[in-house]
């Protein structure tokens, strides 16, 4: 499972008020913390004004960069953002994102393609995200065979096939399990990802929901997450979820996760 570490993210109000007074403190401590606790790469997100993000993201870069070796996701909406501050990351991680919004490919995928970036592919376009896993199969497959074009391998790319919140869309996760399903019928080397807590927003007890999600979602084939690597109950869902689908060899991640506390 590759863990892609969430907190760094100014959409965070904390971390949100962290840069608004310039606390490299936090922020460092952030990163060392999901370090510490696994994290394979650690998304950095500006969020706030469009007009600062990129001397927002070359601070955040330095200090994470400084306090840490884990490769990086760059994380921004904003194509030419990504590909300015791409020079200050000091080795290839994942680029967050792309999608058939706009020129995002046009701008991305031939950075990528010079280098060995890997690429989180989200499955909307212009017309938004869609609830329909047909729409949203067909997205990712037209995606993946630009990227094919510019000679980006698919095992480089992450698609996030978007689960949308069950609040608003009750079958949210069979939506996204199905796309998962069609996109892995015809590229079995790709990808998945998905950030862990959209699913539950606007509703009670929302790690619960959280939880399932996970487990269902790596029963599909997801095999990257976008959260807290921090959180020991979520942890102790990917070790336990591993074993159960039969991922873990004589079950001895989940006896040595045991061992060392980290099921809770």
């Amino acid at each position: 499972m590759i863990i892609i570490g969430e907190k760094i993210n100014g959409a965070i109000p904390a971390v949100g008020q962290a840069i608004a007074r310039l606390d490299a403190a936090c922020i460092r401590d952030l990163a060392i913390r999901q370090t510490e606790a696994g994290a394979d790469y650690l998304d950095v997100c500006a969020s706030g004004a469009p007009e600062l993000e990129r001397n927002v993201l070359a601070w955040l870069l330095e200090i994470v960069q400084d306090a840490t070796d884990v490769p990086i996701c760059l994380d921004s909406p904003n194509p030419e953002a990504l590909r300015d501050v791409l020079p200050l990351v000091k080795r290839p991680g994942i680029i967050n994102s792309v999608s058939g919004e706009g020129n995002k490919c046009e701008v991305i995928y031939p950075l990528a393609a010079e280098s060995d970036w890997k690429i989180i592919v989200l499955t909307c376009d212009d017309g938004g995200v869609s609830a329909d896993a047909e729409h949203k199969a067909a997205i990712g497959l037209r995606l993946l065979g630009k990227a094919e074009a510019y000679g980006i391998a698919p095992d480089r790319i992450f698609i996030d096939p978007l689960v949308l919140s069950l609040s608003v869309v009750g079958e949210a996760l069979l939506s996204f399990t199905q796309t998962l399903r069609q996109i892995k019928a015809n590229y079995p080397t790709v990808h998945f990802t998905s950030g862990l807590s959209n699913i539950s927003f606007g509703m009670p007890k929302r790690k619960l929901i959280n939880q399932n999600f996970l487990a269902f979602a790596l029963e599909a084939g997801m095999d990257s997450a976008i959260m807290d690597p921090t959180d020991k109950v979520m942890r102790a869902e990917i070790f336990a979820a591993e074993a159960i689908l039969g991922r873990d060899k004589f079950c001895r991640a989940y006896n040595k996760a045991y061992r060392r506390g980290a099921l809770g």
